[in-house]
């Protein structure tokens, strides 16, 4: 049985997420925790306006009840799977506390969020919610694009530099994604400008040769120079369904999700990412 948490704010985006996930685990089953978390107003901390926060509060968590039934009952409809149960959380903390919180006290295998709009390499539409709970909270969180929708895994992604030893937890997660799919994988090595491969690199790819040896993978590289347009170019001639990536390797997140504008080639996909914690 997994334990999948999805934070919501009722928006579309959160509604496309929820989706996804159904139908990305439509055949395991699984317990759906469905959190929406309510943010106090910092005015309603004045000592003045004790009563008035009160009764804000008050107001809010009816209003999330009642919206959270009804995510409930649509939840229940977009599945076909009898072991899939839905469970309602409210949480009036911030979001990564709340998320900590329920990671812990439910055993969440997987956290699925929905963005603000399609991830681009060149923007900040993932927003800084989603970034601060992928680096701030040690749990797997597939990251859903808007327009993303479910049609099968049929190749994942594993995009690396080879400079870090794969722990188990990593492996494992990711192996979990292949054999739930039945999917290839391919890694990408993201390698700097004329440099050659270290030792120490040459030996963590071997490792995941050997982990992998009886499922079907391949391995390539790009120059990291031109890591936006070159991790384009991959998800589409390899058919790319889920990219995943070590939530470590902070600067390949940064680049693919949060950067500023810079550039006049910008990347645009829809292929979930999903982010793998040690």
């Amino acid at each position: 049985m997994k334990h999948i948490l999805i934070p919501t704010d009722f928006s579309e985006n959160s509604h496309n997420a929820i989706k996804y996930a159904v139908e990305y685990f439509s055949d395991v089953p699984v317990r759906f925790y469905i959190l929406h978390v309510s943010y106090q107003n910092s005015s309603f901390k004045e000592e003045a306006q004790e009563n008035s926060s009160d009764f804000s509060t008050e107001i809010q968590t009816v209003h999330a009840s009642s919206m959270l039934k009804e995510e409930i009952k649509t939840c229940q409809l977009l599945s076909k799977n009898q072991a899939h149960k839905f469970f309602a959380l409210h949480e009036h903390l911030n979001l990564v506390e709340a998320i900590r919180k329920q990671v812990s006290k439910k055993e969440i295998d997987y956290i699925l969020m929905g963005t603000k709009g399609t991830p681009k390499i060149g923007s900040s539409e993932m927003g800084s919610n989603t970034f601060d709970v992928i680096t701030k909270v040690k749990c797997p969180v597939l990251v859903v694009p808007e327009n993303a929708k479910f049609n099968g895994i049929k190749n994942i992604a594993f995009i690396t530099d080879y400079n870090c030893i794969y722990r188990n937890k990593v492996i494992s997660t990711l192996s979990e994604a292949l054999d739930l799919h039945q999917s290839p994988l391919r890694v990408l090595h993201v390698k700097s400008q004329n440099t050659d491969i270290t030792s120490s690199q040459t030996d963590n790819k071997g490792f995941l040769h050997y982990f992998f040896k009886e499922k079907k993978h391949s391995f390539h590289f790009i120059e990291n120079k031109d890591l936006e347009m070159g991790i384009q170019d991959f998800i589409e001639t390899w058919e790319i369904s889920l990219v995943s990536i070590v939530a470590k390797n902070l600067n390949f997140i940064q680049r693919l999700l949060l950067r500023p504008a810079v550039k006049s080639y910008s990347y645009t996909t829809d292929v979930p990412f999903l982010v793998l914690h040690e």
